[in-house]
């Protein structure tokens, strides 16, 4: 398991592949075309293509790992999928409950799926559990997200592709935000950025800017990388404090 380029986790942990598009977020998704790619190569695990499928074969790479890591489970998929087996996820969450000197990063935009797999089943103590926001037209699924006992919640604006307005962060940890990337990419205005910046702030919630995108915060295009990571002339890379009680809001 290589290294991961997402600045805010540090391995990927894929035991499932392949999505089917939810919500505007999904418009140009990274994974899909990375699975184009991988299928092009020949990658087995791949041969067909974006198709959602789960991979046992992959269940105990995290058991393989002695050194404390965040693992970012399923980059290229939805661990919440509709087809996703509860029986495999039982299996998922095994292997995490036998690492527990690992972090989990569980990030979906199927709320009421993990909201529903919750209901009948805890969380494990070393898992973060997220859901994406886009725009102000998914903030419900903040409120899916608070319905959730588990010690660290997260919010992922990426691709920030819309103003979100005023958000409720009770019972939240941290925010993660960025621009979209890629040749299609829409524009991010740092206006929006400011807005979430600010309440985090005044919510006391960890702030972690991973990205302008392909728009800078001057709105011009250009590649990601000349657009780089600073806002307000700074990186900012918070993350949440360790949690040892389990907190839960209604």
């Amino acid at each position: 398991m290589k290294q991961s380029k997402i600045e805010w986790t540090e391995k990927v942990w894929n035991p499932s592949i392949g999505c089917d598009k939810v919500s505007s977020g999904c418009k140009f998704c990274y994974a899909e075309s990375f699975a184009r790619r991988l299928k092009a190569m020949g990658t087995a695990d791949y041969k067909d293509g974006f198709l959602f499928k789960i991979l046992p074969h992959r269940l105990e790479e995290p058991l393989k790992i002695k050194k404390p890591t965040k693992f970012f489970v399923n980059s290229m998929s939805d661990l919440f999928h509709e087809e996703m087996p509860y029986e495999y996820l039982d299996m998922v969450f095994d292997v995490i409950r036998k690492t527990p000197h690992h972090i989990y990063q569980i990030l979906t935009k199927r709320d009421k799926n993990m909201l529903d797999y919750f209901s009948k089943n805890e969380a494990p103590k070393n898992v973060w559990l997220g859901v994406s926001v886009e725009s102000a037209t998914f903030k419900k699924r903040i409120s899916t997200l608070r319905k959730i006992k588990t010690n660290i919640r997260f919010i992922s604006f990426e691709p920030l592709i819309g103003d979100v307005g005023e958000v409720n962060l009770g019972g939240i940890h941290w925010a993660i935000v960025g621009g979209e990337s890629g040749r299609q990419a829409r524009p991010i205005k740092k206006e929006w950025v400011d807005g979430i910046f600010q309440q985090c702030k005044e919510q006391k919630v960890a702030f972690f800017f991973k990205q302008w995108g392909t728009w800078g915060a001057d709105e011009v295009k250009r590649n990601k990388k000349v657009n780089g990571r600073l806002f307000e002339g700074r990186v900012w890379d918070e993350y949440p404090k360790s949690r040892t009680r389990r907190v839960g809001l209604k």
